[in-house]
């Protein structure tokens, strides 16, 4: 699922603490954010993937609803769950006619909703704040003003899954804002970029746990995080053939061995997008809310 903007632009209130948000760039932002979602989208039904597009509307105001990934998620059991959401201005994008447009074509039986934890102050981002092992039943979760242990662990309880909780910084010393920008759980392997993980017993328990997974660790570095390569995705095609999904500056930013390593799993598509990186502080993978209901 994924929600093509309306008043895509620089958002204030989560630059407080999304050290990837560039202000001052966002001169024809909204123009320049549709054209690269259209052809983001284009580049993933191109390759038989089942894209449900899904139009925001102007009022209200919500400028980061090109990343549901954060409110919502769908999960193959039937469930669909609500996040609370840090910015007061996001927590708008729970939008009723993007609920039902998506209930319309899959199956759920039961929500979860977290979202009551905003009267507490503390929140968990969705798929943002947690990088989920749905095989292996792992929520993954480096903590930061966006994602709380609370919050995390009562997911946890509700769905069934064992949460690893750590601290990751960026290279000035700050908390990574969300998970996903850090690490993506494949099928069989892991991206990651384990030194932005100050911790030796938390970076060991992470990496014990991806192991004992039976995943394969593939390692990348704080500057090619920074280039988005931590936030990927990846997904299966109507043809069951699976797919890592990035951003072109992502795949840019890999080494030619790395390249060639991940497509030993499964074939990268990738598409620009530099304006909402730059201005949404997100890239390919907070785009793309993944429903993982059986259809209707």
């Amino acid at each position: 699922m994924m929600i093509r903007p309306v008043n895509f632009g620089f958002n204030a209130e989560t630059a407080v603490n999304n050290a990837f948000q560039v202000a001052g760039l966002d001169d024809g932002a909204q123009e320049k954010a549709l054209e690269e979602f259209d052809h983001f989208v284009e580049v993933l039904r191109s390759n038989d993937i089942d894209v449900t597009v899904i139009d925001d509307t102007v009022d209200p105001y919500t400028p980061d609803s090109i990343f549901p990934n954060n409110w919502i998620s769908f999960h193959s059991d039937g469930h669909w769950v609500l996040y609370p959401m840090f910015a007061p201005n996001r927590r708008l994008e729970r939008k009723q006619h993007v609920i039902d447009r998506v209930l319309e074509k899959f199956d759920a039986h039961e929500m979860i909703d977290l979202s009551a934890f905003e009267k507490q102050d503390i929140f968990l981002e969705g798929t943002g704040s947690m990088v989920l092992d749905r095989d292996s039943r792992i929520a993954y979760a480096c903590l930061s003003p966006r994602t709380n242990t609370v919050v995390l662990n009562e997911f946890c309880k509700k769905m069934n899954y064992t949460p690893i909780v750590f601290d990751a910084v960026d290279m000035n010393g700050l908390s990574i804002y969300h998970t996903n920008v850090m690490m993506c759980v494949g099928d069989r392997y892991v991206v990651i970029c384990l030194d932005s993980i100050p911790n030796l017993s938390q970076k060991n328990t992470v990496r014990e746990s991806i192991t004992n997974s039976g995943k394969e660790i593939i390692s990348i570095s704080p500057d090619q995080m920074n280039h988005f390569a931590g936030n990927m995705l990846q997904v299966e095609n109507v043809k069951g053939k699976k797919l890592l999904v990035m951003s072109s500056q992502a795949f840019h930013s890999l080494r030619p061995e790395q390249i060639i390593h991940l497509e030993t799993f499964n074939p990268i598509i990738h598409a620009s997008l530099d304006t909402i990186e730059t201005n949404g502080g997100g890239s390919a993978r907070c785009m793309m809310a993944e429903v993982h209901l059986p259809l209707r």
